[in-house]
Formats: C-alpha cells, structure tokens, sequence
C-alpha cells in the first residue's frame, strides 16, 4: 500500500516590498514644486531682473491661492483639517521629537505642519507686498519695500529649516520625503505610524 504523503499547511511568503500608498495629490505636488522653482528663481537670479520677477511672483501667488482653496475642499492628506496641528498636538510632538521617540506620521507630522503654515503665511506676506509695490498707490513708499524685502528674508530662513527638517525624517523613518513629494507615495501605515488623512467626504 502507498504510503501517504504528509498533509503540509503552507504559509504565505511575507511581501519582502513595503505596500505604497498614495499621500500627496497632483495639485499639491504641482504647488510644490512651482514654488520652489519660483522662490528660488526670485530670489537668485531673478533678485534684481524686475518684469521676470514681477510675473514669476505672480504664479507663485496663483499656485497659493489655488493650494489654500483646495486646503478646503480636498479630500486626504492634502485638506488641511488632516494636519495642521492644534499646540497640545504641537507641543507633545516636541516633546517626543525630544526624546527620539516622536512616531510616523504618513503625512504632516505635526512639526512639519506647523512649518508649512508658517511657510503658507510668508509667501503670502511677500506675494501681497510685491502686488503692492507696483501700485501706485504704495509705489516707492518704505515701509511696503523694508516688509517684502524682511518677509523674504524669513521665508529663505524658513524654507532653510523646512529642508532640514525633511532630511532629518528622512533618515530617521528611512523614507525619502523629496521624491514622496515628486511621485506622490509613501510607505503605507504600519504598527504604530499614524495615517492622519480624514475620511473622506
């Protein structure tokens, strides 16, 4: 009689891949990249060239308008309601960043939130009193030129830290955060990372 072979329960191989997903929408990669095109631009090469600056800062001011309004209505990781921080929230962040222990988020963390308000309100502040300098209501008036030239001054400080900040998480999550931004994904959520999009609508 022959022998039967013995009953084998196989066990799924474990995908060696981490599974993607998608965080950030074309129109937030598109804003990003317009602006860092545009603000680099303006204030290099184009510092002291004023039609090119003039209509270079004007898409720029378009692409922001076009970001805060879909900061509203998008669904995800791109409305804001999905990650701009409240201080409890900010400062627990801190408070983990501190001790090496601050999670994953999938999108904004909440530091990294907090930096692209503030960014979102410099661009502002310069786009608004650039229009405003070629009024002529406010032409050649001191106080509009001291602001633009100060906001843009802060907005090269701020942008300075935000690209630290995306390399350090980097290298601390073992992602790359700049070519996230230029395909659009991520790692999905695993363990104890946060997915912090809101359900949809």
């Amino acid at each position: 009689m022959a022998a039967t072979a013995p009953f084998v329960v196989a066990t799924p191989t474990p995908d060696p891949v981490p599974r993607r997903v998608r965080v950030w929408d074309p129109i937030v990669r598109i804003f990003h990249w317009t602006v860092v095109g545009g603000v680099v631009a303006n204030l290099t090469l184009l510092r002291h060239a004023e039609s090119p600056h003039i209509y270079v800062g004007y898409a720029v001011i378009a692409a922001l308008l076009v970001r805060l309004g879909w900061g509203f209505v998008a669904r995800g990781h791109a409305r804001f309601a999905s990650f701009v921080p409240g201080p409890h929230r900010l400062v627990g962040y801190f408070a983990a960043m501190r001790r090496k222990r601050e999670l994953r988020y999938v999108g904004h963390n909440p530091a990294g939130a907090a930096m692209i308000v503030l960014l979102l309100m410099l661009l502002a502040m310069v786009g608004t009193t650039g229009w405003m300098m070629g009024l002529d209501a406010f032409w050649g008036v001191g106080w509009v030129e001291t602001l633009h030239e100060v906001t843009a001054n802060l907005l090269i400080g701020a942008v300075a830290l935000h690209v630290i900040g995306a390399i350090v998480e980097s290298i601390r999550h073992h992602e790359n955060l700049p070519l996230a931004m230029i395909t659009g994904y991520k790692r999905a959520a695993e363990g104890t990372d946060i997915d912090n999009a809101p359900v949809a609508d």
